[in-house]
Parts: C-alpha cells; sequence; structure tokens
C-alpha cells in the first residue's frame, strides 16, 4: 500500500506546477515574450517539468490562437468600409485581392507613373495591437533589406489615416497553393520552382533575415511562371538579438513548420528551419498534400513534434525517387541531418537539374544509422530512472544469483523460483514506483515504458507455471527471461534512444547462450541484464547531475 503522506506530496507538487504552467500558458497568450531558461530559473523546483512541458504550454497557445482567428469578425476598421475604387494617399485602390490572418491586400493604380501595384495594409487598421503593427513593420523592413529576383518587391512603406501600408510589386499569376489544389507538379517543374525559391532564400540568409512561414499559398507566380517569395511577416533577424518578431507565441504554419518551431524552442529556430519548411512545400509539389495533415492545428503540430512524415512514393508511386531524398532529408526532424543551410539544399536542385548525383544519396546510410542510434525528445525522462536502474541491477544479479545456487543445490519445488521472481520482483517494483512518484509527476511515456515492464514481468510469472503445464523440468524456459529482458531494451530503443538497441542485441545472443548451457542459464542472465541496467543507469545518472550542476 502506498504511503497517504508520499501520495499527499505528490498531488500538492501536481497542484502547484499545475498553477504555474496555467499563469505560463495566459502570459505567452497575451503575447509575453518568455525565455524557457529564464521560466525555469525563476521556478527551479519545476525545472524539468517545465521543460518538458513547454511545447504543450506553446501548442495551447497556438489552439487559442486558431480558434480566436476562427471568431475573428468580418467587418475590418478603416479597410472593410472602404467603397472601392477609393483614393488612398497617393494611389487608388481599385479591388481586395487577398487577406490573411494579419494583413488585406489589394490591387491599387499608384498615380505617380499610373503603373498597377499591390497596397498591403494591417487587416485591423487602427484598432491593431502594437504586436500586430510590429510585425506588419517587420515584414516591410526585412523585406526592404533583400534584393532578389525571386523576392517581391518593396517600393514604398508608409502609413496614411491611421493604416500602416506599404506598396509592393504585383503579380497577378495563381499562387502555388492554388497550382497543388488541382494537381502535384511534375518532377522537373518542381526542381525549377524549388531551384528558384530557394535561391531567394539563400539570399534572404546571407541577409540574415529569417522567413519562417514558408508555405505554397506564400509562394507567387508572375504571368511568366516565375516564382516569388511573399508574406514575410514572420521574418526574424538571426545576426543580431534584436528580433524583428516579439510575440512568444508559435509563429508559423503547422503543416509547414518545423519541430523546433512547433514545439516554442525559439533558440533553435534558425535556417534550418526555413530548410524544413522548404522541404515541407516541395513534399506538397510531390504528393499533392503536405507532410503532416491533422484534424486541427494542434493536431498537427503534435505530429509534426512526434512523427514522421510518410515517404512520397508511397503517396505518389510516380515521384521522383531524387526529389524525395531531398525532401525527406529537409523533413529530418534533428536539425544536424537537414541539409546544413538552404545553400546546401539549392546545390542539390542544381545537380538534379544537371543530372549529377546529389548529396542525399551520399548521406542516405549515415543518416539512417544517426536517426536509429540518436535520443528522441522523450529520452529526457530516463534521467528520472537512472539511480533506480542501479539499484534495480542489484536486485536482478542477487536474484539471479540466488536462483542459480538453488539450481546448483537441487532444489526442484517451482513454488520457490516462483516467489522469488513474483512475490520478490514485485515488491520491489513497489518500492520502485513510489520512490518514482516522489520524485515529481509521471509522464505519459513513462507510464507506457512501466506498462512495457509490467507486461515482461507478467510473462516471467507465467514462465514457471508453463514449464508445470508442460511437463519440463524446472527453470528449461529460462532463456526466455532474457528474451523478454531483450524486448523492453528494443521497445525502449524505438520509444527514448537508439542506445537501448544495444543492451536487447546483448540480451538476446544471452538467451542462445543461456540454452547452450543450462547450468549457468542463471548466472549469465543475472550478470548481462544486471550489467545492462546498471550501465544505462549510470550513464543517465551522470547526465542528470550534470544538468543539475548547469542549472545551479
Amino acid at each position: 500500500m502506498l504511503d497517504p503522506e508520499l501520495t499527499t506530496k505528490a498531488e500538492a507538487y501536481e497542484q502547484e506546477l499545475a498553477v504555474v504552467v496555467s499563469d505560463l500558458a495566459d502570459r505567452v497568450g497575451k503575447g509575453e515574450q518568455l525565455e524557457l531558461a529564464n521560466v525555469c530559473s525563476q521556478f527551479p523546483m519545476f525545472a524539468k517539468d517545465l521543460r518538458e512541458l513547454w511545447g504543450v504550454i506553446v501548442v495551447a497557445n497556438l489552439a487559442a490562437v486558431e480558434t480566436s482567428q476562427a471568431t475573428l469578425p468580418r467587418v475590418i476598421p478603416n479597410t472593410q468600409g472602404f467603397e472601392l475604387p477609393r483614393e488612398f494617399g497617393g494611389y487608388t485602390l481599385e479591388k481586395e485581392i487577398g487577406r490573411g490572418g494579419m494583413g488585406i491586400v489589394f490591387r491599387a493604380r499608384r498615380h505617380s507613373d499610373n503603373q498597377i501595384v499591390a497596397i498591403k495594409m494591417i487587416l485591423r487598421g487602427e484598432f491593431a495591437s502594437e504586436v500586430e503593427r510590429s510585425r506588419f513593420q517587420a515584414e516591410a523592413m526585412a523585406v526592404a533589406r533583400l534584393n532578389h529576383p525571386h523576392i517581391i518587391p518593396i517600393y514604398e512603406i508608409g502609413s496614411f489615416e491611421g493604416n500602416d501600408f506599404f506598396c509592393m510589386k504585383l503579380l497577378e499569376g495563381e499562387s502555388l497553393a492554388e497550382k497543388l489544389a488541382k494537381n502535384p507538379l511534375a518532377a522537373d517543374k518542381s526542381a525549377a520552382v524549388m531551384m528558384q525559391i530557394t535561391d531567394a532564400i539563400v539570399h534572404a540568409h546571407e541577409k540574415g533575415i529569417l522567413h519562417r512561414d514558408l508555405k505554397p499559398s506564400n509562394i507567387l507566380f508572375d504571368k511568366a511562371g516565375s516564382a516569388f517569395v511573399a508574406d514575410f511577416g514572420l521574418a526574424k533577424s538571426f545576426n543580431n538579438k534584436h528580433s524583428l518578431t516579439r510575440s512568444g507565441a508559435v509563429l508559423g504554419t503547422p503543416s509547414y513548420m518545423a519541430p523546433e518551431q512547433a514545439s516554442g524552442n525559439r533558440a533553435q529556430v534558425g535556417p534550418a528551419s526555413d530548410v524544413y519548411s522548404l522541404g515541407a512545400i516541395l513534399y506538397h509539389t510531390l504528393t499533392g498534400r503536405p507532410p503532416f495533415v491533422g484534424a486541427t492545428a494542434v493536431d498537427t503540430v503534435m505530429m509534426v513534434i512526434e512523427q514522421d512524415p510518410i515517404a512520397p512514393r508511397v503517396l505518389n508511386p510516380s515521384c521522383d525517387r531524387s526529389l524525395e531524398m531531398i525532401a525527406m532529408r529537409c523533413l529530418q526532424k534533428p536539425i544536424d541531418l537537414r541539409y546544413d543551410s538552404a545553400a546546401s539544399l539549392k546545390a542539390d536542385f542544381l545537380a538534379y537539374s544537371r543530372k549529377e548525383l546529389i548529396s542525399a544519396r551520399l548521406g542516405r546510410f549515415s543518416q539512417i544509422v544517426g536517426n536509429l542510434l540518436r535520443d528522441t525528445h522523450h529520452a529526457v525522462v530516463l534521467e528520472n530512472w537512472g539511480l533506480l536502474w542501479i539499484w534495480h541491477s542489484l536486485v536482478l544479479l542477487v536474484t539471479s544469483l540466488l536462483t542459480e545456487l538453488f539450481f546448483w543445490n537441487n532444489v526442484q519445488s517451482r513454488l520457490q523460483y516462483w516467489s522469488m521472481w513474483t512475490v520478490g520482483i514485485g515488491a520491489w517494483a513497489a518500492v520502485f514506483w513510489v520512490i518514482r512518484r516522489r520524485m515529481g509527476p509521471v509522464t505519459f511515456v513513462e507510464r507506457q515504458v512501466a506498462h512495457v515492464w509490467g507486461a515482461s514481468m507478467m510473462g516471467v510469472m507465467l514462465l514457471f507455471p508453463l514449464e508445470y503445464l508442460l511437463e519440463l523440468p524446472v527453470l528449461k524456459l529460462s532463456p526466455i527471461l532474457a528474451v523478454l529482458a531483450g524486448s523492453v531494451f528494443l521497445i525502449k530503443g524505438g520509444m527514448l534512444a537508439g542506445y537501448f538497441y544495444f543492451p536487447a542485441m546483448i540480451m538476446f545472443a544471452t538467451s542462445f547462450a543461456m540454452a547452450r548451457w543450462p547450468d549457468y542459464a542463471m548466472f549469465m542472465f543475472g550478470l548481462t541484464s544486471s550489467t545492462c541496467f546498471f550501465v544505462s543507469g549510470l550513464k543517465y545518472y551522470r547526465r542528470k547531475r550534470r544538468r543539475m550542476k548547469n542549472n545551479a
């Protein structure tokens, strides 16, 4: 039975954590800029849990933004009330041609030279918030710094009757989103479009500007069919500390944003995030759909953070293999497995157009191995288990050696073996879980691991009755213990860290050795299983100590 005092402490901790998380979510939702490191310093006792929950906080804010945008009134002060055509400073606004979550665009005629241009202004005019105004001004400043044949140029930045606006080149062709609504692009057309927009992003990065909202609807075409990058409303300067976007909210479009962007990890958002988005656009051109599509924006964000995209050729069997590999390399969740820059991505598109070998093919095997062996984003929970696994290794070793000793002394009572491996190990498991609960809230993935471990214990408990029913000698099925342990490590490898594939292979190999030399089976199992748990526990215990030292 659990200690009521310990249970009460755990519940109090969870309640306090819930209050802190709720307050942070409210602050983020109001547009306050919060740095995770500062938040952890402010609440050191909750630091570990806040690191795990930060993505949830940011995703909750995205849900609120999505809901609020869906319910925004369509009456727009100062702009929706315009009777078109209308004089607006040195322009005549002729008709509305587009709008988004923040801006509205008009087709206009410039008085000075009678040229047809586009005028973009804030959607809510003089009623816009400071955050909306800063983002709008950020877009104008960002694009004004750029001069590239595939970035829509800005001609003028100004304000008229309380409405901030900027004048830019008018493109009267379709957007890429409109093209893709009909059909995926042919391979050569897809590569040509991606070459143009990637070249534009290379230029933006060279000028220190991240786009952060690359998506098909922000790729526009002129009448000649050339592609242009538009809408730098979420642009950010990465060459200095002053961000062009001040909101702490999730920024971007879920289906095309990088995992680090979707999880709110702003410290990791950089050029590689735009590379990811370019890969998502390429994926869409090849398959006719984005890499991730959920029922809601929140569902999509969670897919971006946790799942791998379906290979393009599964969705489009005729998809070009080289372009598929380029897209999948861009869409790697670990930043270091993507192209190291937009320039490297551009080089592969150039190589493809010349029918040369692309670099994505050269790095394929190493990427697969790297993906298999690296930690997942859940691996941080293992720091809670490090010291407990060290103790668990001792329990396993002692139980295995006692079992071997009984076997050498010709003990044939199955009840004694069953008691050691069910009652004894079961009691330790209960103690293990109580100690873990004292450390703080148990995460969802830890509960999954606990269920896997529990399933293996059920398997151990059933070995002895099965031996009896099959009329087998005592411990005849003992090699199954190593198979069960190997299976647990294998599952941990997929859920938590690729490192666990090595203990899994060791335990599977041990099962063969146990079958080959049955007189020493339990000794071999105890030695290998305890070593695997001890080394794993020590690894994550040391990691936790280092992290606590760095945060001190």
